[in-house]
């Protein structure tokens, strides 16, 4: 696979997941480029780096020597590159610009921004070296949310069905070529709750039924599990026990008593404690039903850790080589 659309539900953190993705598959002296196409400059903010401009510009090195291009798509001057392309229109395409006739055009067709983004995308994909290879190992796109993606990568087949000849629906017959080609997957990240389970759930079935490829559901933000059923009905029966392993454990031990006695304080402590543990215990019960709800999909899953510090930089790396280790098991 070449390319790799990122979707999810908003708030999923599929931004995320796309940087380190394109992090992972960067490898040994690969080389990947990490597309954005909604704007909001949130690859910049991951690898704290200045507003990305619309070039294409190296932002990380992976481990091994492989590099990280980022490009953040302006849907303004792509339009600009493709009349240069098919139409060599030159000084009269910033003229163009000029009088607004590109905003004009973006607003009353909006697919063909959408055409716009995909178009180049692919490109990238497709570009070659002089010597005949790949400019790019990878492409990683980091798309818009689940309820989008699908209208988003499709509007090339409405834009051919329009325009039944031309340069416009060369271009939008070749990037239905990639976007529906066994190079590339869609990956839809979500986390183990009902709303974002539900929404991926849709997403694929919606992806497959407009013939685009789905790759593999990304769960994000895994916590660990802390206590099993067992270990929280053991202490339920005998919070006396669970007194007794706090100060055991140097908790609130009566001073001198033998064999760390608890005190008082400690055993006001118990309840709460093992409310909490109840609440984790219902909650891996929800996630563990969630997480059978994604392998019912019938698709590859991976599973990335919360971060208890949140996601940096460091962060992002280790995200990337858990990525790593998960795509080529």
């Amino acid at each position: 696979m070449r390319l790799h659309v990122v979707s999810g539900k908003g708030g999923t953190g599929k931004t995320t997941v796309a940087a380190a993705l394109a992090l992972a598959l960067a490898e040994e002296g690969r080389r990947t480029l990490l597309v954005e196409v909604e704007g909001r400059q949130g690859i910049a903010q991951l690898f704290e780096t200045e507003a990305l401009p619309y070039e294409e510009r190296r932002i990380a090195v992976a481990p091994g020597g492989g590099e990280v291009f980022a490009l953040a798509i302006d849907a303004e001057q792509a339009l600009l590159d493709y009349l240069q392309m098919f139409y060599k229109l030159g000084g009269a395409g910033r003229a163009l610009r000029k009088l607004g006739a590109i905003d004009f055009a973006t607003t009353i067709a909006p697919g063909l921004r959408d055409v716009l983004l995909t178009g180049k995308a692919c490109e990238a994909v497709r570009r070659r070296r002089r010597s005949g290879g790949y400019v790019y190992d990878a492409v990683v796109m980091d798309a818009p949310p689940t309820g989008r993606v699908t209208r988003f990568l499709g509007v090339n087949d409405e834009v051919a069905g329009l325009a039944r000849v031309g340069p416009v629906h060369k271009q939008a017959q070749s990037v239905m070529r990639v976007l529906k080609s066994p190079e590339t997957a869609v990956h839809l990240v979500t986390l183990l709750e009902e709303m974002p389970v539900q929404e991926t759930v849709d997403g694929v079935a919606e992806l497959r039924a407009a013939g685009l490829p789905v790759g593999s559901v990304v769960v994000n933000t895994v916590r660990p599990a802390l206590l099993d059923e067992t270990a929280l009905a053991d202490a339920a029966r005998d919070p006396e026990a669970v007194a007794q392993a706090l100060a055991t454990a140097g908790l609130g031990a009566a001073r001198g008593a033998a064999g760390g006695t608890p005190t008082k304080a400690v055993r006001a402590l118990v309840a709460p404690l093992l409310e909490q543990a109840r609440e984790h215990a219902a909650r891996l019960e929800l996630e563990g039903a969630e997480r059978a709800e994604v392998a019912a999909l019938g698709l590859p899953v991976r599973e990335l850790p919360l971060l208890a510090e949140g996601v940096d930089l460091a962060g992002l790396y280790l995200l990337a080589e858990e990525l790593r280790k998960q795509w080529t098991e």
